[in-house]
């Protein structure tokens, strides 16, 4: 069964419905919107989604709301201190490749401007060069990682079916989307 499928028969007030209807799939500009989905994306896997949407808010406390800058500059008593909150997934290797991802991500700001602009200049890409491109320069970004991070961020074709409402939403907004490819 599909993600839409699924979410079709949910509840409007349900997680899978909310993110699948007003966040799945839709273009991400916002460094730290795209931050926050990538280690969001790290986290879920060996897990359930569902474990990592109701958790969310949980991340973005623990998180300092996904500010970069704030979690590039996380030291030992930081790390310490996510290992001990149980409204995160509390995973050393996970923890650690947020914190050296947000590091990584500052470099790519000063280099390109953004992480987006990192993100566009590469576009389009296929899949397998896209996790080439992300392992060269992230932790803990494995295939399966990388493709629903950019799908979900608008970056690879919409993972929305054909005959699912939000799907041409999805592509209205991505023909207004600036990939720098222009």
């Amino acid at each position: 069964m599909s993600y839409c499928n699924f979410c079709k028969s949910l509840p409007e007030d349900n997680v899978h419905r909310i993110y699948h209807d007003q966040f799945y799939g839709h273009p991400i500009e916002d460094d730290q919107a795209l931050f926050e989905r990538l280690v969001l994306e790290i986290n879920q896997a060996g897990l359930s989604w569902d474990t990592i949407l109701k958790k969310q808010e949980g991340f973005k406390e623990a998180y300092d709301a996904f500010d970069i800058e704030v979690v590039a500059g996380y030291g030992e008593s930081d790390f310490e201190r996510l290992l001990q909150d149980a409204r995160i997934i509390r995973n050393r290797l996970k923890i650690n490749a947020a914190i050296y991802n947000a590091q990584r991500i500052l470099e790519l700001q000063k280099e390109f401007g953004s992480f987006k602009n990192w993100i566009c200049e590469h576009y389009p890409l296929e899949k397998q060069e896209w996790v080439k491109l992300f392992k060269k320069n992230f932790k803990f970004v494995g295939g399966e990682i990388v493709n629903e991070f950019l799908q979900s961020s608008g970056y690879l074709p919409t993972p929305h079916d054909a005959d699912c409402p939000v799907h041409e939403e999805i592509e209205n907004l991505k023909n207004r989307f600036d990939y720098g490819t222009s």
